[in-house]
């Protein structure tokens, strides 16, 4: 019997993010490039359907071997929706939101402090309708292990009645994550092959 005491939510999951993170870049690894370039390439329809014409989606700038959404914001641009990304004055700054006028065209971004590509300082502030988020694992009830920084969760407490869908990769299933009183079950979540309705 082990009598070591319960590893505390905050320390089990450093260690959970070293494991996923590591699945992660093993299953992105193994994937062709014609494939990756063609999946999470448009929000399914019971998703596109949460996302009347005419609001504004946040989305995220992946980065790494995170679940690829620029494919979502070009086909929201697309079909009557406007796009929002994550923004940082710096890294001492909260988490806000700015337009991305057109999702086709990077070079209305920069490299931000953390490391993503965000809008143009002078791009318009927003609140999204709707924001999609990255994770680094999900169980299917809509729990989320995010890479630790806890902007998204700031920015959700923050921001309660604004729905949040991840996007991920299959691999990122996982059957229990550790939650702590701030952790926002998510929407929805989907990956390449399904939708997992957490909070809906």
């Amino acid at each position: 019997m082990d009598s070591s005491p319960p590893l505390s939510p905050a320390t089990e999951k450093t260690a959970l993010r070293r494991k996923h993170r590591a699945a992660r870049a093993e299953h992105v690894a193994a994937l062709p490039q014609g494939l990756r370039a063609l999946v999470l390439n448009r929000p399914p329809a019971p998703v596109a359907e949460m996302m009347p014409e005419g609001l504004t989606i946040g989305l995220y700038a992946p980065i790494g071997d995170e679940a690829p959404a620029f494919g979502w914001a070009r086909w929201l641009s697309e079909n009557g929706r406007r796009v929002a990304l994550p923004w940082f004055e710096s890294r001492e700054s909260p988490m806000k939101f700015r337009r991305w006028d057109n999702p086709f065209d990077e070079e209305q971004l920069t490299i931000g402090p953390w490391g993503a590509l965000q809008p143009l300082p002078e791009s318009d502030p927003v609140v999204p309708a709707i924001v999609i988020v990255p994770l680094l694992a999900f169980t299917a009830e809509g729990h989320r292990l995010g890479q630790g920084g806890g902007h998204y969760d700031r920015w959700l407490d923050a921001n309660p009645d604004v729905p949040a869908i991840g996007l991920a990769w299959d691999c990122q299933l996982a059957d229990t994550l550790p939650m702590e009183p701030h952790d926002r079950i998510l929407d929805a979540v989907v990956t390449p092959t399904r939708i997992y309705e957490g909070a809906i």
